[in-house]
This record gives structure tokens, sequence and C-alpha cells, in this order.
């Protein structure tokens, strides 16, 4: 027989497995994945101030919006953990797909052409170095 109600598992189960390293997320950015994946290259497995450093003259629009995710992380490090941000890294950074916003642009002859307006969700993982 069952073990619970099934929101009852999903909680337990929710709980084991969440993530305790610092990170940050951002969701739905009017950005594509694609184009932020080659920013978030740049700045895997870079500490923290080599990270910011990159991010802060690197010439795309997707630094800009990475920058206030990696922040964002950075606080949530040294307000909710507790944790030094010298020794931080970036453990993880990925990009992956959200909902893409289809628009109609008008051509000639009556005839319409699709236009996708992709989105993304970001995410910036930190970690503690261990020396």
């Amino acid at each position: 027989m069952a073990k619970g109600h099934r929101s009852q598992i999903k909680r337990e189960r929710n709980e084991t497995q969440r993530e305790e390293r610092p990170y940050a997320k951002v969701k739905f950015v009017r950005l594509s994945s694609s184009k932020a994946k080659i920013v978030l290259d740049q700045i895997k497995g870079k500490d923290i101030k080599a990270a910011v450093g990159i991010l802060r003259y690197t010439p795309r629009y997707a630094a800009d919006i990475i920058l206030k995710v990696l922040n964002s992380a950075i606080a949530n490090a040294e307000h909710n953990n507790g944790l030094n941000t010298t020794n931080l890294y970036v453990a993880e950074a990925y990009a992956t797909q959200g909902p893409t916003l289809k628009r109609i642009r008008p051509r000639a002859q009556g005839r319409a052409f699709r236009i996708e307006k992709k989105t993304s969700h970001v995410t910036v993982i930190l970690d503690e170095r261990t020396k």
C-alpha cells in the first residue's frame, strides 16, 4: 500500500534532494539560452572576483543579466549560508530553454512571418573551494 498521500511523499523527497550549495536563478529572461550559454561557459569554474570581472567587461547583453544572478548568488551565500566570499567559486552555471513568445510580422502580398522571441531560465550555483 501507499506510504502516505502523494503530496507528502513529494515533500519528503524534495527535502532530501534539496540543493545545499548557495545558488540563484532567474526565470523567463528575454534571452535565448544559446546566447546565455556562450557567456556562462566563460565563468564556469572561476572564482568570484574573476567571474565578476569577466562579466563586467563582456560586451554582450547576457553578461548584464548573468552578473545580476551571480551577485544574488553571492548575497545568498553570505546571508543564508554564512559563507566567506573569498573561498567561493562558480561550481555550475547553466541556462535552460523557457517558453517561446510567438509573434507575427506582416510581409509582402498579405503574407505573415512568424517571429519567435525566445526566453530562458539562468541558474548559477556557487561552492566553497577546499584547500
